[in-house]
């Protein structure tokens, strides 16, 4: 499969006044899986089809390789897209609808007609076309669904006929617009794990856009996390969750959400929060401190606080604690074993190297520990 990079150069677009993209710049690499995450309105799925070339941008442009295709249909990008809904033809068997993209590469009109196609086209293209669709039913474990219609197959069972009717093309890249969304919790680990499996196995270009955090996080080599219209943060999984850029991306990267706590530096840098030293050092002024449920600990000292719900997630215990003198709430994460329950006290403690510093402006702030410069 011949995978091309994609790039977007100062991508804008407006709905009437409403500003949807503000100058969106992004190179995605060949063979990559990149996420597009965010809430819903942040402009996402507008990118997508933008660079589908369903809608034309305001100003800026698309590349797919070297080649300029702002201005080219989307018929002329070989891209191939797989939506949310499907859009399977529920009159057409499965090896129709796989088949169906070259049909209408590769055959005349006529030829392409129920009854007469079959006398028209070319011995040799129909049977390029069947082995193509017998290799992406094979690659996407469907065989066997192969002359049942789609109201015979079950969510999963849709979705991997619409990728396969995607991976017949062999496109440059594969657009997937929330794909997954239509299906039951369960299901959706299944084919996110089928999906990931599948860009490894075709090496081919992913752009993948989602509101789900966990798949963009279990499933991408990067994301950018849009808001509002711009990317908030672009980086791996692993960026994105130990080093958030902003406030808004520790809000929205985690679950549970990360604590956050008013904190203050004095004059000589050094931050407390509802009093208590912390062991960082910073600028002086009102700043927030996040703490991942997994970096807060109960010790002997710390904050004082009081158990006010307990949840159990299998191996995990979350505990959400109201910090005395109405200084907030944390929550944190405990093995299943753990015994503290509703109505204790505890202390509670933070490593400060894994702790995350922002200002009033919602940007990142460097931090000292003990001479060490801390990300």
């Amino acid at each position: 499969m011949s995978q091309k990079s994609i790039d977007l150069r100062g991508i804008g677009k407006h709905f009437d006044r409403t500003q949807v993209l503000a100058g969106i710049d992004l190179s995605v690499k060949e063979g990559e899986f990149l996420s597009l995450v965010g809430m819903s309105g942040c402009g996402k799925s507008t990118l997508l089809r933008i660079i589908a070339g369903l809608e034309a941008p305001d100003c800026g442009s698309v590349f797919i390789g070297a080649e300029d295709v702002t201005s080219c249909d989307p018929s002329d990008r070989n891209l191939a897209m797989v939506f949310q809904s499907y859009a399977l033809y529920p009159h057409m068997s499965v090896r129709q609808n796989i088949a169906t993209p070259l049909r209408m590469r590769l055959l005349t009109l006529p030829a392409r007609l129920p009854l007469l196609g079959r006398l028209l086209a070319p011995r040799a293209v129909l049977d390029q076309i069947d082995a193509a669709v017998a290799k992406a039913a094979e690659t996407l474990q469907i065989t066997h669904l192969l002359n049942r219609k789609p109201g015979q197959l079950s969510g999963g069972q849709r979705q991997r006929v619409a990728l396969a009717r995607a991976l017949v093309r062999q496109p440059a890249a594969f657009l997937m617009d929330e794909p997954l969304s239509n299906l039951d919790a369960k299901l959706r680990v299944h084919m996110r794990d089928e999906l990931a499996a599948l860009h490894r196995r075709l090496g081919a270009t992913f752009i993948y856009v989602t509101h789900d955090q966990t798949e963009a996080m279990t499933m991408s080599d990067r994301i950018a996390l849009m808001i509002d219209g711009r990317i908030e943060q672009l980086g791996t999984p692993e960026e994105l969750y130990q080093q958030p850029a902003t406030l808004a991306v520790a809000r929205f990267i985690g679950s549970p959400t990360i604590n956050l706590l008013a904190a203050e530096g004095d004059g000589e840098g050094r931050i407390t929060v509802a009093g208590e030293a912390t062991g960082l050092l910073a600028r002086p002024g009102p700043l927030t401190i996040g703490i991942r449920p997994e970096d807060v600990e109960v010790g002997t000292e710390g904050l004082a606080a009081r158990v006010v719900r307990v949840e159990t997630h299998g191996p995990d215990r979350f505990l959400t604690c109201e910090l005395l003198a109405d200084h907030g709430a944390v929550v944190l994460r405990q093995c299943a074993s753990a015994r503290p329950a509703r109505g204790d006290m505890l202390n509670l403690r933070f490593r400060p190297e894994r702790a995350h510093l922002f200002g009033a402006d919602g940007q990142r702030v460097a931090a000292q520990i003990a001479g060490r410069v801390a990300a």
